[in-house]
């Protein structure tokens, strides 16, 4: 009953090669990253000649556990860690909003892919980045809350 809708969705993500001699399918593959964090300061927005104008701001993820013998009981002490993040906004709609609404401290949802890529410093020295592309996902917080809130009460206006 589910074998042939099994294999078809398998067949989405596994290399196999065809009954042609020689002619292989690409494997799918997948890079996403969804970040939930702060803004660590005001958006910037670059262009280089002949490239595409581009708006990047850092954001802070938090990361928090509790260490300890007793961890059920949650008693023990609370350690925390922050990771920096680089986002890149390159689609045109969403690098203008992100460069006229994001701030520094604004609470944001960022959905996209890593990249890894090399450039060269004033000093003439490769150096390695690692940044987050934003994808078609990119909300302000604030934002939201003020738009389902707005919803709310004009839903309430309508009784």
């Amino acid at each position: 009953m589910f074998r042939r809708p099994v294999v078809q969705v398998l067949h989405q993500f596994v290399r196999h090669e065809s009954e042609i001699a020689g002619s292989v399918v690409l494997e799918r593959s997948l890079n996403r990253v969804q970040l939930l964090g702060r803004v660590g300061q005001d958006p910037v927005l670059r262009q280089i000649e002949g490239k595409n104008p581009v708006t990047i701001f850092s954001l802070a993820t938090n990361e928090m556990w509790r260490s300890g013998e007793n961890e059920t009981y949650q008693m023990g002490d609370v350690s925390q860690k922050t990771t920096w993040h680089r986002i890149s906004v390159f689609r045109p709609g969403l690098r203008d909003v992100a460069f006229q609404y994001v701030k520094k401290g604004s609470r944001i949802y960022v959905e996209g892919k890593v990249d890894y890529g090399e450039y060269m410093d004033k000093n003439n020295v490769r150096r390695q980045a690692t940044t987050i592309i934003a994808g078609k996902a990119l909300v302000i917080i604030a934002i939201l809350f003020f738009f389902l809130l707005l919803s709310f009460f004009e839903s309430l206006a309508m009784l």
